[in-house]
């Protein structure tokens, strides 16, 4: 018994040690985790009828967003609020404004919107603290690639 107790204790320090030494090497080896991507169906989506009540919420409570299209490439979702000045150091961005106006950071600089506008946000771009004028502010948000969990830090 005092055997197997001694060998079992071996084996378990043995394989904890084992994955402390690989678990960096799997970091690098395995791709950053993203939603499971299903096949792309045939579908319309009335997006001006999508009120912000209609967005689920999210974590901040100033935001409501969903997602609309999920593929291995890029993400495709509505949102609908305000989020801080942040960057993603590795997905790019693009948003269509639907309805809403203000003005936001891009980059250095605060940038005037209203519906209709494309807003490119490259990774790396600061962006957000929109004051709003007339909302909620409704945006069409394409992520490229899907953005990772981790992949948002917020700026001063």
């Amino acid at each position: 018994m005092r055997h197997t107790t001694t060998v079992l204790g071996f084996a378990v320090t043995l394989a904890f040690v084992a994955g402390m030494a690989l678990s960096p090497l799997a970091r690098h080896a395995l791709p950053d985790a993203h939603a499971q991507a299903v096949p792309l169906a045939p579908a319309m989506i009335d997006l001006a009828a999508l009120k912000h009540v209609d967005i689920p919420g999210t974590p901040n409570p100033e935001m409501n967003a969903r997602g609309l299209v999920i593929t291995d490439n890029a993400t495709i979702g509505i949102q609908s609020g305000n989020v801080a000045k942040h960057i993603h150091p590795k997905t790019d961005e693009i948003q269509y404004i639907i309805e809403g106006s203000g003005a936001m950071w891009l980059g250095a600089e605060r940038k005037e919107f209203k519906p209709g506008t494309l807003i490119i946000i490259p990774k790396g771009t600061a962006h957000g603290g929109t004051l709003v004028t007339s909302g909620p502010v409704k945006a069409l948000a394409i992520k490229i690639p899907p953005q990772a969990r981790d992949d948002v830090t917020f700026v001063n």
